[in-house]
C-alpha cells in the first residue's frame, strides 16, 4: 500500500508550522512553544541529515563494489577468448561450440 512518502514531491510540502500560519492569533505566552516546537524540528531534520549521509554512503560504497565487478568481469573474459558473449548480441554457446538449446516441458492443465 502507498504511503505520503511514496508520492512525488510530498517531502517539500510545508506544513501549517513550518509556513507559519496559525487558526488562532498568536497569543503572547506561545513564544515557548514555537521553541519548543522549532527545537523538536531541528532534533527531526539533524537525524533525517544523518541517515541520508549513511545512506549516500552506502550507495557509493555499492556502487564501487559494482564497478570493480565488472571489471574483473570483463578482464577474465577478454583473457578466457571464449564465444560466450554477454551484451554483443552473439548467441551464448557451450565449450564445444554448440549452441545452447532451451528445455522443454509439457505444461497439462
Amino acid at each position: 500500500m502507498r504511503d505520503a512518502n511514496d508520492l512525488p514531491g510530498v517531502h517539500a510540502v510545508r506544513t501549517m508550522f513550518s509556513a507559519k500560519k496559525r487558526s488562532m492569533p498568536k497569543v503572547q505566552g506561545s513564544a515557548y512553544l514555537d521553541l519548543f516546537m522549532l527545537g523538536k524540528e531541528k532534533k527531526r531534520l539533524l537525524k533525517e541529515s544523518e541517515r541520508l549521509a549513511m545512506r549516500d554512503a552506502i550507495t557509493k560504497k555499492r556502487l564501487e563494489e559494482i564497478d570493480q565487478e565488472v571489471n574483473k568481469l570483463q578482464e577474465a573474459e577478454v583473457v578466457k577468448g571464449s564465444s560466450s558473449v554477454g551484451f554483443s548480441g552473439r548467441p551464448f554457446t557451450q565449450k564445444g561450440g554448440v549452441k545452447k538449446e532451451w528445455k522443454k516441458m509439457a505444461l497439462n492443465y
